[in-house]
């Protein structure tokens, strides 16, 4: 068969028609599909081809141990927040709401006990973070694994800024007490662009997009028997709250980070008045919840 502009789609979807995996043939030829249906819609000179190939050459090559471009580009497209949201359809009703993974997930946080700070700088507003880990009934999770890591007060995350924050800074591994309940003592994060200084950064800039996110602290709980869940906390008083540029704000995420300025209540949690408090409960759903008959 020639190879024309109509057919090109036809023609490179039967090459992978021998492809042995049928998962692999039928991602390769939806990919297919639609990316030839896309050039066809657009019709981009070679030059502007040849672009898009350098643009995504240039993200590779932006990648380190400590950054993902990749990943940064997944997020402000809204590819990452849609991947997250069509796989909890069907296996996290009634739990929290899942959210990005983000590009700072890069080193291991480390084990802490329940109650330490993972502020190592003592620098910014102190913060109390605390909550429950359940299932969706409500029943405590004891022993679940809760990691956790943010930006500073002034927006940077340590990868970010090798040298000058501590290596762990803003991060913190934790397993729920026997009521599912867990609890650390940080900073008050702030708002922050994302990198601008790679290919993504060019992509905001010509869409006349802002490159901020909200103030958050990340979320990955697990517990034995159900779904791990990636998510955020964020800050109701945020300035960005609504335009989060990597579209992963969900109402049920934001957090009310209240100021206390009772003493004894900043001596119990350890740390000095005023100090902001969050409350952040998170449900996990069954890892193979109970089938629903079918009715005609």
């Amino acid at each position: 068969m020639d190879f024309t502009a109509e057919k090109s789609a036809e023609i490179v979807s039967a090459s992978f028609d021998a492809a042995r995996d049928p998962r692999a043939r039928e991602v390769l030829q939806a990919l297919t599909r639609h990316l030839h249906a896309f050039v066809r819609e657009i019709r981009p000179s070679m030059a502007e081809w040849e672009q898009a190939i350098d643009f995504l050459t240039r993200t590779g090559r932006t990648c380190t141990d400590t950054r993902q471009e990749f990943i940064l580009l997944s997020d402000v497209l809204g590819v990452s927040m849609l991947v997250e949201t069509l796989e909890a359809e069907h296996t996290t009703i009634g739990a929290t709401p899942a959210t990005v993974l983000g590009p700072f997930h890069m080193v291991a946080s480390p084990p802490r006990e329940l109650g330490d700070s993972i502020d190592l700088v003592a620098d910014g507003t102190p913060c109390v973070i605390e909550g429950r880990i359940t299932d969706t009934h409500g029943n405590p999770l004891p022993g679940a694994s809760v990691d956790v890591w943010q930006a500073d007060d002034k927006g940077f995350y340590d990868v970010q800024q090798p040298g000058t924050l501590p290596e762990g800074n803003g991060r913190g591994l934790f397993t729920a007490d026997e009521e599912g309940r867990y609890r650390f003592r940080t900073v008050r994060p702030a708002p922050y662009p994302i990198p601008v200084d790679g290919p993504v950064g060019e992509l905001l800039d010509v869409a006349g997009r802002h490159p901020y996110r909200p103030a958050h602290v990340h979320f990955i709980v697990a517990a034995e028997g159900h779904h791990p869940v990636t998510t955020h906390a964020f800050a109701a008083d945020s300035a960005y709250i609504d335009s989060d540029t990597v579209f992963a704000v969900k109402r049920d995420l934001i957090v009310d980070f209240v100021t206390v300025d009772d003493p004894a209540e900043a001596a119990r949690h350890g740390v000095t008045a005023p100090f902001r408090h969050a409350r952040f409960d998170i449900a996990l759903a069954p890892a193979n919840p109970p089938s629903t008959p079918h009715t005609k």
